[in-house]
């Protein structure tokens, strides 16, 4: 070896090197595909080529879904913190501070109030990346909160379901509000206002057991696994191999528990639809995107 390998081109190397971005490519959970991270972003977070839905945070939802990606925030009410004082490997309080950073919410629901095509509605998210998008007592009251602001405002009552079920750590208060959110369901129906239920990848346990499956109509994402017990807890409890595609979006369409099976690119068109249907509206008169909603802060409150 000389001088040149061994002092100049280590330099030159050192000189031009480039960092590359951790995330600037994503891989296909399906099919391995590694695809440019902007380019998946642009298309509404669906990969190109293998239509795989990625997971989306609750924010990015409600930009999907309101014209202008503008709305306003629907005001929750504050539930006590571990009133079990639960702990297992880590403390449930540790837990909760460590969702709230990750995802910058209080808790696992985010409900907003804005225009979907020029018609007033009322949307509510489950975001997975809080703890699973688990059912606990302030997702409880998200869910009836947003319930309470379709009633004041005669909107529909738009639900994106995606959850592991009912928060154990939070035991029978967690259970407990499967029938609170049944019961809002109720009081939507008997106000003849629309109740559209999209189901999202994954949608299990105590939530597909209560509110998810009590739509006017169901939705669902493609691929979407939908159901209360898992395909492989299923399978080692009847021993015996499942169907392929089991429990997933384009299975459940097939056998009638669910209404439709729509691509991420058409639900916004699909739920306005819907709702105009349902409440007897006229057709948007103006394009989707073309303003924010008017609405006021009480809308919030």
């Amino acid at each position: 070896m000389n001088w040149i390998s061994e002092v100049v081109r280590p330099k030159i190397k050192t000189l031009f090197k480039r960092e590359t971005p951790d995330n600037l490519w994503i891989k296909c959970p399906e099919t391995g595909q590694v695809v440019f991270h902007k380019d998946v972003e642009a298309n509404q977070w669906v990969i190109p080529g293998s239509n795989h839905h990625m997971r989306i945070s609750a924010t990015q939802r409600l930009q999907l879904m309101f014209d202008g990606a503008t709305w306003l925030d629907v005001a929750v009410p504050e539930v006590p913190v571990d009133p079990l004082k639960f702990r297992d490997e880590k403390r449930y309080i540790d837990r909760l501070k460590d969702a709230r950073a990750k995802t910058g919410q209080q808790d696992a629901f985010k409900v907003g109030f804005g225009r979907v095509e020029d018609l007033p509605m009322t949307v509510a998210v489950q975001d997975f990346g809080f703890m699973g998008g688990s059912l606990g007592m302030a997702a409880g009251e998200a869910f009836v909160k947003g319930a309470e602001t379709a009633l004041e405002k005669k909107t529909p009552y738009v639900l994106f379901a995606g959850s592991g079920g009912a928060r154990m750590q939070e035991g029978i208060l967690s259970l407990m509000q499967m029938p609170r959110t049944t019961v809002a369901i109720r009081r939507l129906r008997d106000a003849r206002l629309p109740y559209i239920v999209v189901l999202t990848n994954p949608t299990t346990g105590g939530v597909t057991a209560s509110y998810a499956m009590l739509g006017d109509v169901h939705l669902a994402e493609p691929g979407a696994l939908i159901g209360f017990a898992g395909p492989r807890v299923i399978e080692q409890t009847i021993r015996e191999k499942l169907p392929d595609g089991f429990q997933r979006a384009e299975y459940l369409k097939e056998h009638g528990m669910v209404d439709a099976v729509v691509h991420r690119h058409d639900l916004k068109s699909t739920v306005a639809r819907l709702s105009r249907l349902f409440m007897k509206a006229p057709a948007a008169s103006a394009p989707a995107n073309a303003a924010a909603p008017e609405v006021t802060a009480a809308a919030a409150e």
